[in-house]
């Protein structure tokens, strides 16, 4: 599919885990990652107390979920974070390489 690259969207999330992210629901003011659009990827970030990811996932609108496909930087040394429980805003961004 495309990629895309949308102003003001951000979610929540509670996901824990090295996984896919389920999305749950837009921050106020803000728009969903259905504007991206079903199968495309774009520019990402995750972030929860001083744990963070930046890199590249692809939404999937069945189940509103966004894989972690390629991580770009991240609080883990570059890796996948382990994210721990607790509430994390997902939304997108342009890295700073870009």
């Amino acid at each position: 599919m495309a990629f895309v690259v949308k102003d003001r969207v951000k979610e929540t999330t509670t996901t824990t885990g090295t996984g896919d992210v389920t999305l749950a629901g837009a921050a106020d003011g803000f728009q969903t990652f259905s504007a991206i659009g079903d199968g495309n990827s774009t520019y990402y970030a995750i972030a929860g107390g001083t744990e963070w990811e930046v890199g590249i996932g692809t939404y999937t609108a069945s189940g509103t979920t966004l894989s972690r496909d390629s991580v770009i930087s991240s609080s883990n040394s570059g890796s996948l974070v382990n994210f721990s429980a607790g509430a994390k805003d997902v939304f997108c961004t342009l890295p700073a390489e870009q």
